[in-house]
């Protein structure tokens, strides 16, 4: 059965020495977090994944969940167990707002603790990551009522939540939505409709599970400027604000999924539930943004989450693995094979994962910081361009994180052989639950095409110029001979994507099908780019340690991205201005 080791050790590298989070301690949520309490979170948090997450995890795979005649769904044998310790660990309320019983610390530490949580156990991890997604959505737009109502249910864990957007006929598309809301005189409305793919749609884990569920209200105007958010609860919160009746919404069934079998993927049926609007009428789509954004960072968490589990299991079968001899003379001269980590082809897919993974991690840490600045940050020009950071490299860290990811846990199989491909190694597991991250909370391809159609341009393209600043002054900031390499590859990369950026300006508007075939390669060499500045980040921390093991290996592995992912960068460029013209050429009866 497949292991699992949190990775504290690297996100204390990454907090205190790479990012610097004591330098925060004036805002809030950093002012309570010292050294010694950041550690033990860390500590903590990888304890119970590893100890309690990790050892469910391949039975919630084999198991998976269970739909019962009256629409209730049963989860695999101890993972209600867990969340029971999840909740009253108060693990679901580490980065939430303490008015509601949140403990108010840093995203960035509740980032970690999640990267933990879903590398131990992705299903299972899905659960309350919907319901912190959900949480913020209502902060975002819920009344005070909704607020004092859900909230401290939700953040305690008590309640789950969801979101419900995905119709047969609409998925990315979501302007084509049927789902109605008939207004009802006591201020509330009656939702009717079909959700499909609704993860965490129902599940025997919590006692009410509070759908966000986008529906359109008779008369609304057509396409996405006629969505409307409502929020309705499985069971209708009583005069005590306990689950009360039963509201007449059920789960049609479980989709047979690929992977993530632990979770419960749900087709909705609301048949006149009772639901009540969330902001304004004809307003939905953009409060449900802020669930999807963040949900999208989840999925890049995801990614990172499922390579670093396969990186791990496949390392320990490279080094335990007897097969061949080394091609430089043996070094097992006492066994009858070497193991299969002294083979470079094995190295190459062992590396390719470390030095990906350490890379992603710091990424999306960097991420969650510029979320962090962005709402507490006292420095309004801090704010903006954190804000700016967060809407422009989003679907990067969700499509380039899952991309890579996914490859990584190909490459983890890969090396386990003709093992990997048997169910009883647990690697296989991997790839399949890995695969859907690059799918839901819309496709990586419509992520690229955000990036070069929205994002690019926003704000007179000020996103993107700060980003190039910022990425100039860390080269201009220098290093030693040791950072230098780090630094000219954070030049290069920057050089190619400042190109593809400037072809993309000058030619996207002048055929709309080059911005589109070009989105996809642009999007790799600004993730290529976003990973070699992080790399030049971790080397000036690990520099100033050298000689010491930890550091020096830091050092070792990065320069190895630096050989083998930075060279990409020409060929993503290329492909870039190559445009869409040979892509475009055949009619549809020539495929």
């Amino acid at each position: 059965m497949p292991s699992y080791s949190a990775p504290v050790r690297d996100y204390q590298f990454l907090l205190h020495e790479v990012l610097g989070v004591s330098q925060y301690s004036n805002l809030p949520g950093f002012s309570d977090l010292d050294k010694e309490t950041l550690d033990a979170i860390l500590e903590e948090g990888g304890k119970f994944a590893s100890e309690v997450l990790a050892p469910i995890n391949r039975t919630g795979d084999i198991q998976g969940c269970t739909r019962h005649d009256d629409g209730s769904v049963t989860t695999p044998d101890g993972f209600k167990d867990a969340y029971k310790q999840f909740a009253e660990a108060g693990w679901m309320g580490l980065g939430q707002d303490p008015e509601y019983g949140g403990q108010g610390l840093p995203h960035i530490l509740s980032l970690a603790v999640a990267e933990m949580t879903s590398g131990a156990n992705m299903a299972f991890g899905m659960y309350p990551g919907l319901t912190g997604g959900a949480v913020r959505a209502l902060v975002a737009g819920g009344s005070e009522d909704q607020k004092q109502m859900y909230l401290p249910k939700m953040i305690s864990g008590e309640w789950t939540g969801t979101m419900n957007l995905t119709e047969p006929h609409c998925g990315t598309d979501l302007g084509l939505l049927r789902t109605k809301a008939v207004p009802q005189a006591d201020g509330s409305y009656r939702i009717s409709g079909q959700k499909i793919w609704i993860s965490s749609g129902e599940h025997d884990l919590s006692s009410n599970i509070i759908h966000l569920v986008l529906a359109r209200i008779e008369g609304a105007p057509d396409g996405v400027k006629g969505i409307s958010l409502f929020v309705v609860p499985k069971f209708l919160p009583d005069a005590n604000g306990d689950a009360g009746e039963r509201n007449t919404l059920q789960c049609g069934g479980l989709e047979e999924k690929m992977g993530i079998h632990g979770n419960a993927t749900c087709v909705m049926n609301y048949d006149g539930a009772k639901g009540w609007l969330v902001g304004e009428e004809n307003k939905g789509l953009k409060i449900m943004f802020v669930m999807m954004n963040e949900a999208r960072l989840g999925v890049g968490l995801q990614g990172l989450a499922i390579a670093e589990a396969a990186y791990q299991n496949s390392l320990a079968f490279a080094k335990d693995r007897l097969q061949g001899r080394s091609l430089t003379g043996p070094k097992n001269p006492d066994g009858p094979a070497d193991p299969i980590i002294v083979h470079p082809d094995v190295r190459r897919m062992l590396m390719d994962q470390k030095s990906f993974i350490a890379a992603a991690r710091c990424f999306i840490a960097w991420a969650a910081l510029q979320a962090d600045l962005e709402h507490n940050s006292d420095d309004a020009d801090t704010r903006e361009k954190a804000g700016d950071y967060m809407a422009l490299l989003t679907p990067i860290v969700k499509a380039y994180l899952t991309d890579k990811g996914f490859l990584s846990a190909s490459n983890g199989l890969q090396v386990f052989g003709g093992s990997g491909y048997v169910e009883e190694w647990g690697m296989s597991q991997f790839v399949r639950d890995a695969r859907i991250t690059l799918i839901y909370e819309g496709t990586n391809g419509v992520q690229a095409l955000d990036l070069v159609g929205r994002k690019l341009a926003m704000n007179g393209m000020r996103p993107i110029t700060s980003f190039f600043a910022e990425l100039d002054a860390c080269v201009a900031e220098g290093g030693d001979e040791t950072v230098k390499p780090f630094l000219d590859a954070v030049a290069s990369t920057k050089a190619a994507l400042k190109e593809a950026t400037d072809w993309l300006v000058e030619n996207g508007l002048k055929d709309f099908n080059n911005a589109g075939a070009s989105s996809h390669d642009y999007l790799q060499l600004f993730g290529l780019t976003c990973l070699t500045y992080m790399w030049a980040l971790m080397a000036k921390a690990a520099a100033k340690k050298a000689g010491d093991p930890f550091h020096d290996t830091k050092l070792k592995t990065g320069r190895y991205f630096l050989d083998r992912w930075v060279p990409e960068a020409g060929m993503h460029l290329a492909k870039v201005k190559a445009g869409a013209a040979s892509m475009m050429a055949l009619e549809s009866e020539e495929f």
